[in-house]
């Protein structure tokens, strides 16, 4: 276990998975999205972390650069304001995010991107959707193709805060363990998952993919998901949750907007991780022995 996961080992933190119902309407969304941080913050959440599409669902807008800008000035301003760390769950961005080194998305695609803004007002860090959901399942849509729209990602992302290292993904790639145990490896103790599962596959796996996990990575997660029907077509699982480094499930909601609000122990890290040290027992010698 690395030194940076333990270092923090009595923090605690008030989190809150925004749940939402996006519409078409950007600016109702964003209208939302602002009412459900500030009722956030009134109940002392200091991380609070928005869903997948939460001002674009059922669109994929191509913004200029400067409504790109637009869009990051507004959150950060609008952390400041709050004071309060805020992911903003993911957003079509195809342009360079001032003070980064990222490459533009293609002409036409952009990156599907979540942005972490600092209450002092600022971008801290993003990351690109690196799994994209071209898959087909048993609902009104049957095929979806998130590649005919966005850019993959191509870097695994993990930034620093107050309360130790937190790890970025979103929604489809909770399916892939191998991200998650590069989260746990790199010293990780939260993971934040802005979601829009679909009502077939979050039926099925949701809460079990959540809490497989944590338990795996052994460290809490962070998980708003959209929940309820957006178009005639169109509805998300909701059950946005928030889980802890054993399995548990601290807080959650069924359907509709609300902030799911919980407090998460760090100091249970250590504990786990100290009678079940399954960092150390990994065999990555084995596994990745291609003979």
């Amino acid at each position: 276990m690395t030194n940076s996961r333990l270092a923090i080992e009595n923090a605690n933190v008030r989190v809150a998975a925004i749940q939402m119902v996006s519409t078409l309407d950007f600016h109702a969304n964003l209208l939302s999205a602002r009412k459900l941080l500030n009722q956030a913050k009134r109940e002392s959440v200091e991380l609070a972390v928005l869903p997948e599409n939460f001002l674009t669902y059922g669109t994929r807008p191509l913004l200029c650069k400067s409504q790109e800008v637009e869009f990051l000035e507004t959150f950060a301003q609008m952390a400041k304001e709050i004071g309060m760390w805020i992911v903003a769950g993911s957003f079509p961005l195809r342009h360079s995010i001032e003070g980064f080194d990222r490459q533009s998305g293609d002409v036409d695609k952009p990156y599907a991107t979540s942005v972490v803004f600092h209450p002092e007002g600022h971008v801290y860090e993003y990351y690109d959707k690196i799994h994209l959901f071209d898959v087909d399942v048993s609902d009104t849509n049957r095929r979806y193709r998130e590649s005919d729209d966005f850019s993959h990602g191509t870097r695994s992302v993990v930034f620093d805060s107050p309360w130790g290292r937190i790890g970025l993904a979103i929604c489809y790639d909770i399916r892939f363990p191998e991200l998650f145990l590069d989260f746990a490896q790199r010293g990780v103790r939260i993971i934040v998952l802005p979601s829009a599962f679909t009502e077939a596959t979050g039926r099925d796996h949701w809460e079990i993919l959540l809490r497989a996990r944590a338990i795996e990575c052994q460290c809490f997660i962070v998980a708003p998901n959209q929940g309820g029907r957006h178009t005639e077509k169109l509805s998300t699982w909701g059950q946005s949750m928030v889980v802890d480094s054993w399995g548990n499930i601290i807080s959650s909601l069924d359907k509709g907007e609300g902030a799911v609000v919980a407090d998460l122990d760090l100091s249970m890290i250590k504990k786990i991780c100290d009678r079940m040290p399954i960092s150390s027992h990994r065999r990555m010698d084995v596994y990745c022995d291609k003979n």
